[in-house]
C-alpha cells in the first residue's frame, strides 16, 4: 500500500511539474509576442510620425527591407537613404495592423511574423524576421507586399505586364 501511495504521489508531482512548465512556457511566449508586437506597432507609429531615428533603430545593423517592386531589396543603409526624403517631408507612410501572426524558434532567439496592413495602397501584407539582440527584438528582414484579390488578378496582371516584362527580360539575361 505504501508503494502504491508513493507511486501516486510521484505521478502527481510529475504531472504538476509538467503543468507548471507548460504554463511558464505559455506565459513567456505571450510576453515575447507582446514584445514583438510592440516593435511592429512602433515601426508603424514611427513611420506615421516621420520619426526617422527611432524607426531605423528598430532594424538590426545587418537587415534587409524588401519593398513592393521587384528591384526594392535594400540593406539598412540603402533603405535609410531611399526613405529619408519621405521622413524629411514630415510624413512617411501610415500603416495599421489589421491581423498579425507571430511565431518563435525553439530557442526563442528568432521570431517571424505575417500581418495584414491597412495602408494607402489598401490591404498589404507585411512579413519578416526579428532576432533578439542584446535583449531587444530587432528586425532582420521586412517584406512589404501588395495583396491582389483573386477576382481581379487577371486585370492587375494586364496592367503591370508592360512594366514587368522589361524587368523579367533583364533578370533573365543577368542569370
Amino acid at each position: 500500500m505504501k508503494k502504491l501511495v508513493s507511486l501516486f504521489v510521484l505521478i502527481c508531482a510529475f504531472i504538476f511539474s509538467n503543468s507548471l512548465s507548460a504554463q511558464k512556457k505559455g506565459f513567456y511566449e505571450n510576453v515575447q509576442k507582446k514584445n514583438v508586437s510592440k516593435v511592429l506597432d512602433d515601426l508603424n507609429l514611427f513611420a506615421a510620425q516621420a520619426d526617422y531615428k527611432n524607426y531605423f533603430e528598430l532594424f538590426a545593423e545587418e537587415s534587409i527591407y524588401i519593398g513592393t517592386e521587384a528591384g526594392e531589396v535594400w540593406n539598412k543603409e540603402e533603405f535609410m537613404a531611399w526613405s529619408k526624403p519621405y521622413f524629411d517631408r514630415g510624413k512617411a507612410w501610415n500603416f495599421t495592423s489589421l491581423k498579425r501572426n507571430i511565431y518563435f524558434s525553439k530557442d526563442g532567439t528568432y521570431a517571424w511574423f505575417d500581418e495584414l496592413l491597412d495602408t494607402q495602397m489598401k490591404i498589404c501584407r507585411g512579413s519578416g524576421v526579428l532576432e533578439k539582440i542584446g535583449g531587444k527584438w530587432k528586425i532582420r528582414q521586412y517584406v512589404l507586399s501588395v495583396t491582389v484579390p483573386n477576382d481581379v488578378v487577371d486585370e492587375v496582371t494586364k496592367i503591370k505586364a508592360p512594366l514587368e516584362d522589361r524587368v523579367i527580360s533583364e533578370l533573365k539575361t543577368k542569370k
